[in-house]
């Protein structure tokens, strides 16, 4: 995803790859609702709750998204997607907040590891000076982790808390977020291009990031009787994702980025360690 994003926004603003990626997501979830009959269950549900699940679309994918997407922009790829990557370390801390339970001490060094290998990034390796290169960007890439975090916990009890289909609450997302993000490109001037290399990378943003990448996971996770293997799986992706930064951008892959990368994953890794041993 780190070498679509980037290879997407050579062609479009953050704001209209959003724009573009959610229109494509909005239909695929509503074939997928529509398909499964799940509308009716829609009309069972309180007004309520459909507006809080309307709501939690402006935080994502709406504010996530364009978050997201700003930090490619600013960063290298590399950059971005090991920053970003930090997402797993950041969930449970948010979750935490909660549930009202403090993390434990191998929960919280196992954090400050993983952000020592943001830093060794964010600095090229030079510790001693501090100097970042795009602070802004990678100040981005951290708030998108959070944002991300915030928002799965919060839809994740609404679905569990009222039993409801977890695409019909995704499609609800997408519905109040689309309209205002069509609004905002249209006011900002930044409607997307109709070159085929803008609407390709909508088109393989909105499905594989935001659609059908969300329903393999899910139905992966039902499958499996210890979802600690399958959420071990995603090890695999950092690695792939520098060969293809490097194949297809054409990125030097730099020194920090890989230490910093190998320290994120020891960070990460350590995190399913504990999940494993409770």
């Amino acid at each position: 995803m780190a070498t679509a994003f980037k290879w997407a926004l050579e062609f479009n603003t953050p704001m209209a790859l959003i724009t573009l990626a959610a229109t494509v997501s909005w239909c695929f979830f509503g074939v997928r609702v529509i398909g499964a009959d799940s509308l009716k269950s829609m009309r069972e549900m309180k007004s309520a709750l459909v507006i809080r699940c309307l709501l939690l679309g402006l935080l994502n994918p709406a504010f996530y998204y364009w978050i997201l997407f700003t930090a490619y922009d600013l960063l290298p790829a590399q950059d971005a997607m090991a920053i970003n990557y930090t997402w797993g370390l950041t969930l449970p801390l948010v979750a935490s907040l909660f549930s009202r339970t403090l993390p434990t001490k191998y929960e919280t060094g196992l954090a400050f590891l993983s952000y020592l290998g943001i830093l060794v990034i964010a600095t090229n390796g030079n510790l001693r000076s501090l100097e970042f290169d795009q602070p802004a960007g990678v100040a981005l890439a951290l708030f998108s982790t959070v944002i991300w975090g915030l928002s799965w916990v919060v839809n994740s009890r609404i679905v569990d808390a009222n039993n409801i289909d977890p695409e019909l609450a995704l499609f609800l997302n997408f519905s109040a977020a689309l309209p205002v993000l069509w609004i905002v490109t249209g006011l900002t001037g930044q409607l997307p291009s109709v070159s085929m290399g803008s609407l390709l990378g909508g088109l393989y943003v909105g499905l594989f990031e935001m659609g059908i990448a969300f329903v393999l996971w899910m139905n992966a996770m039902r499958l499996t009787d210890n979802p600690l293997r399958i959420s071990s799986l995603i090890f695999l992706a950092p690695p792939l994702s520098l060969l293809l930064i490097g194949t297809v951008l054409n990125e030097t892959i730099a020194g920090s980025t890989l230490v910093g990368l190998v320290i994120i994953l020891v960070g990460l890794a350590g995190q399913q360690w504990l999940d494993r041993a409770r």
